[in-house]
């Protein structure tokens, strides 16, 4: 008798130990904070909202954010901290976005991954702060923003060269994961998507959860964009509708258009709680 329930029990260890091992772990519930480390004064709308009237100016939140759970810190978007653009774009209450990091309880070198939404200097500018973060980029659009964009008539508006030389520094230590196209998850819970069209192969991202957020970045400026339905600024005229309904792809992600956050709306530090530079969508 003792034996067999010996066997019971040993075989019940087995089949409980085979599920483990094969039954897919949940993915981590994170918390996402927005992190403003500028102000850009006197904006014009006209630039983020088509359409929108040309005399229309607002002051836009500089923005990236910070995802944590399942023991990582996730940025998404890196900021920027180089001298020239400060000089061509003089920013109000400007704070380096390492130093904007630390302010969440995060030290730079314990950020683990930084997902790029796009090569503009203002997203990827930041990356060589954070030493040991892994960057994830679409694979396209790293391609063509160190070949073709810099070919006669290419489109590197925005795109810093010292940022692509940075990539390609730290590309042999393995930190950097090229990734191919839409839906894509890139972490447990966090999945990226394409087709917004804000820069050649711009990405948002989807994270997970209770609920679930879709932190657009520039591929949606402002609420704005979401409440007419007006596209944000696009890598060409003709993507514009297809931003559109990249914008309407976002809300149904995100389960509720109040789920998706803009890239440079200062309402996020109104809409969510909010102590200094530090809006706690979640």
């Amino acid at each position: 008798m003792k034996r067999l329930i010996f066997a019971s029990l040993f075989a019940l260890v087995l089949v409980a130990h085979a599920y483990s091992q094969s039954a897919p772990k949940a993915p981590p519930e994170y918390s996402i904070e927005a992190i403003r480390y500028a102000m850009f004064p006197q904006f014009p709308v006209s630039a983020l909202v088509m359409g929108a009237p040309t005399d229309e100016k607002l002051d836009i939140a500089m923005v990236f954010w910070l995802v944590r759970g399942g023991g990582r810190a996730i940025l998404v978007d890196s900021g920027f901290h180089r001298e020239k653009w400060l000089k061509l774009f003089p920013m109000k209450d400007y704070l380096p976005p390492d130093e904007a990091v630390a302010q969440a309880g995060v030290k730079p070198e314990d950020v683990t991954d930084i997902i790029i939404t796009h090569g503009h200097w203002d997203h990827m500018g930041g990356i060589d702060l954070f030493p040991r973060a892994n960057i994830w980029l679409q694979r396209q659009e790293f391609q063509y923003y160190v070949d073709e964009a810099f070919q006669p008539g290419g489109g590197r508006l925005g795109v810093d060269p010292e940022d692509l030389a940075e990539l390609v520094r730290i590309a042999p230590t393995g930190r950097v994961h090229l990734v191919d196209g839409d839906d894509v998850e890139i972490l447990p819970g966090i999945r990226v998507y394409t087709g917004a069209r804000h820069t050649y192969a711009s990405q948002y991202v989807r994270v997970a959860g209770t609920p679930t957020y879709v932190l657009a970045s520039d591929n949606c400026y402002l609420y704005r964009n979401l409440d007419t339905h007006a596209a944000s600024a696009t890598f060409s005229e003709a993507d514009r509708p297809a931003n559109i309904k990249a914008q309407e792809r976002m809300v149904q992600l995100a389960g509720a258009k109040e789920r998706v956050v803009p890239g440079h709306d200062a309402l996020q530090f109104e809409r969510f709680p909010t102590t200094g530079r530090i809006a706690k969508i979640k």
